[in-house]
Order: C-alpha cells, then sequence, then structure tokens
C-alpha cells in the first residue's frame, strides 16, 4: 500500500502546490515578456516562498504526528520519482496535443512545447511558474527526507559535509524563490514555450535529478573530510553564487532601469539607437557568465558530500554543464537574428561564451 501511494505522491503534493499558490496571499508584478495578442506585458502573482514554508510545516507535521517516518520519500523514491516521470509525462502531451504545431515535427514541438506563455484567471496561475515551484518544493521535501534518513542511519557518525551539501542545495530552492521575480527576466520566460522539457523536467527531473549527489550518498558510510577542505567546498557554492546571482541581479536591474547603478558597477552598453546590449560588470567578463555560476554550484554541492569518487552525484554538474552549454549555442543564435551588426560588434567586446579566457 505504502508503494501505492509512494507513486502517487508527487501528484498529491503538486495538486496541493496548485490549491497554495492560488489561494495563498501574494504580490501581482509585472513581467518582461509581451503578450502578443494584447501588447502588454505579462503579469504574475507570486508567492513562491509562502508557499514552499506552508508544504514543509505540512510535511513536519505529518512526521512528528507519526502519520509517515522523517525519511519516508527517500524510502520510496523510486516509486515516487515513476509517479513523478508518468506525471510529467501525461501533463506534456496535455499541454501540447490540443493546440495548432509551431514546427515542422511533432516530436520537437512536444519536447520544446507550442504554448509561450500559458496562465489561468489572469496571471493568478502561470504555468512556467508553477512549474517551477512544483519542482522547487518538491526537491525541498526529498532533500529535507533524504538528510532525515542519513541522520537515521548514522546518528552522531552522521558526516557534517552532507549536512552542508543538504543545506547548499536548500540554500539554492530558497533563493531561487526569494527573487522569483528576476527569474521572469530570463531565457526561461521570453524563449522557452511549455512541453516536455519543462513539464517533465519541473515535475519529474528537477525534484529527484538534482537531489542525485544525496541521493547517491546517503546510504554511504561517512568519510573523514577535513573540515578546511569542507569550508572551500562551501566557498566554490557561494563564489559561484555571487557569479550567477549578481549577474542575474545586474541584467535585471538593467532591463527595469538602464540608468539605474548595481553594486557600483558603472553601466556601460552597445547600442545602435534602437537595441541596447550590457557590456560591464559581470557582463564584460563572458556572454554567459551566470552559466558558470550554476555549473560552479553543482560542483561545490557534489564536493561537499565526501565521496567525490561516486560518478553519480557527477551527473548533476555535468548535466548543467551539456544544458548551459547548448542553451548558450542557441541564444546566441536568437540574439544574432534580434541584434545583427549589434551582436557581432558585441562579440568582439565580450569574446567569451561562458569561462573568461578559456572558452
Amino acid at each position: 500500500m505504502e508503494k501505492v501511494i509512494g507513486f502517487f505522491i508527487p501528484a498529491l503534493v503538486y495538486l496541493y502546490i496548485f490549491v497554495l499558490n492560488a489561494l495563498l496571499p501574494g504580490r501581482w508584478v509585472t513581467g518582461y515578456v509581451t503578450d502578443k495578442d494584447s501588447g502588454k506585458k505579462l503579469k504574475y502573482r507570486l508567492n513562491g516562498l509562502l508557499v514552499l514554508i506552508v508544504v514543509i510545516f505540512t510535511w513536519a507535521l505529518c512526521c512528528y504526528s507519526g502519520l509517515m517516518p522523517w525519511d519516508w520519500l527517500y524510502t520510496y523514491r523510486w516509486y515516487g520519482f515513476s509517479g513523478a516521470a508518468i506525471l510529467g509525462l501525461i501533463f506534456s502531451f496535455a499541454v501540447v496535443l490540443p493546440y495548432p504545431p509551431v514546427r515542422k515535427f511533432f516530436l520537437t514541438d512536444f519536447f520544446r512545447g507550442r504554448l509561450e506563455n500559458p496562465q489561468l484567471w489572469g496571471g493568478r496561475i502561470d504555468a512556467k511558474m508553477w512549474l517551477y515551484l512544483t519542482g522547487a518544493v518538491m526537491l525541498e521535501l526529498n532533500v529535507l527526507s533524504f538528510s532525515a534518513h542519513h541522520h537515521m542511519v548514522f546518528g552522531a557518525q552522521a558526516y557534517p559535509g552532507f549536512y552542508l551539501s543538504a543545506a547548499l542545495l536548500s540554500f539554492f530552492v530558497v533563493d531561487y524563490l526569494i527573487f522569483e521575480e528576476v527569474h521572469l527576466y530570463t531565457y526561461d520566460f521570453f524563449a522557452e514555450r511549455v512541453g516536455f522539457k519543462l513539464g517533465w523536467g519541473c515535475m519529474a527531473f528537477y525534484p529527484y535529478f538534482y537531489a542525485v549527489p544525496l541521493w547517491s550518498t546517503a546510504d554511504l558510510p561517512p568519510t573523514q573530510t577535513n573540515n578546511y577542505l569542507l569550508v572551500l567546498f562551501g566557498m566554490v557554492f557561494f563564489g559561484s553564487w555571487f557569479l550567477s546571482r549578481g549577474a542575474n541581479l545586474q541584467k535585471y536591474y538593467f532591463k527595469k532601469d538602464p540608468g539605474q547603478v548595481f553594486l557600483g558597477i558603472a553601466t556601460k552598453t552597445l547600442t545602435d539607437g534602437k537595441r541596447t546590449i550590457l557590456v560591464s560588470g559581470f557582463w564584460r567578463l563572458s556572454r554567459h557568465i551566470n552559466y558558470l555560476g550554476e555549473v560552479g554550484m553543482a560542483v561545490g554541492i557534489v564536493l561537499c558530500t565526501g565521496h567525490p569518487g561516486i560518478i553519480w552525484s557527477w551527473l548533476y554538474p555535468l548535466y548543467y554543464a551539456a544544458l548551459l552549454t547548448t542553451r548558450q549555442l542557441d541564444d546566441n543564435k536568437r540574439c544574432a537574428l534580434k541584434y545583427g551588426a549589434l551582436w557581432s560588434e558585441y562579440e568582439k567586446a565580450v569574446p567569451y561564451r561562458i569561462i573568461p579566457f578559456i572558452y
């Protein structure tokens, strides 16, 4: 019976998140994307951090009351992942099949999606924001449950680095929800459509695959990693976070108010009189310095687990490297079409794609 419940638990959690997202208080913001039909900027209602707090409180209450063990999600993780994978597949078909084709081949449409920014109730529920919210909240529940399992198995002998790795993943989730509005100005919203990539990715891949460093080491005996190394690994994470969050915030503030100074960085741009590209601060280092930060954070999380020889843990940063490398290629093509000769000028001013002085 518990295996069946484990299979359906993602669906129950995602439904709960949907209800909370719709009913809990939130703040309305205007996004970066323009609705093609109305010509106006899309509006969004954001309350992700509050939803996360309520869901975690509900989970903790269920565990504390004895309704389920603290590590229940870890024990039935394969059943949970299977349920999330099938649910994500069903969602992908439901959000693609009823709508007119966008591309020549159905599989391409299915993977990349047909609808650009589907919303319910005038933006009260936005499909992309809800998908990212479900992935983030389910990931955090997995992180907490996997950490509980490590503690229940090893007790006082548990590895501090494992908890640090879990804390960094939790920081990753909370940081995203704090800066929800900033996410509205990223590639996902102005360039992606809703299909298998986003649907299945957020429902199944995001909450389970991102937890793979903990998944693959929760049952392993604690190691004797020097505490100074843990500090170093933590610095790798937060140094990378500074690159990623700093770059995204600088671009966010620039798009909202080009004259606004961010962290004391003087704003320098390239322009052809109609279009403008930011070329100062973080965006002078490389054209996608934020991607380097994302990969670096994943590396820091893996190193903290204390088992760098476990290949499964490295699938997380390797996935990021593959995803973001291909994404910057797509983004480069899109920007070349959008900016024309100005983009060529920008490539000369900022010659590195992701890693300064290397790539």
